[in-house]
């Protein structure tokens, strides 16, 4: 029977067959979601922010891409999961409010670029992302196959 486990603001949490993931609210927020083909165990991170350095509130590493998203991809692999058989899906990074001052207000676009490059780094590649905009998102992500569900008010719902 499975089971859909919620993953909170900056948090993170894997699984295995036959349950999912699921994260409610992403706005600037960033959903990484990280799938192994061959164990069909799968991650997820709700990211706040793009990287760790100058914050001074940094004790949380799932708040932040570069901390939070190798601490997933380990946490996988203790399940049995293996890095050569995984890839990712992106979601959410939307630009919540009017920014005019500077590109570095945009949190969202900030957090997807910071996302893109630690999946990079960690030689996992994205497969699919539904990103930007200016609308929050709810995702569902099963490891039944790897798909994600994306909930939007008013926009539907769609699978990626």
């Amino acid at each position: 029977m499975m089971e859909i486990i919620k993953v909170g603001m900056a948090d993170l949490n894997v699984t295995g067959y036959p349950n999912a993931l699921t994260t409610l609210g992403l706005g600037s927020c960033v959903g990484v979601c990280i799938y192994d083909t061959k164990t069909k165990i799968i991650g997820m991170i709700h990211i706040m922010l793009p990287y760790s350095w100058g914050v001074k509130n940094n004790t949380n590493p799932a708040k932040f891409a570069d901390t939070g998203i190798p601490l997933l991809i380990e946490k996988m692999e203790e399940l049995g999961a293996a890095k050569k058989n995984m890839f990712a899906k992106l979601a959410g990074g939307a630009q919540m409010f009017e920014v005019t001052r500077s590109e570095f207000m945009n949190i969202g676009k900030r957090n997807v670029e910071a996302a893109k490059k630690v999946l990079q780094e960690q030689n996992i590649p994205i497969v699919a992302e539904d990103t930007g905009g200016n609308y929050g998102r709810t995702i569902i992500f099963y490891s039944e196959d790897g798909r994600l569900e994306i909930k939007t008010i008013g926009k539907g719902t769609k699978t990626i």
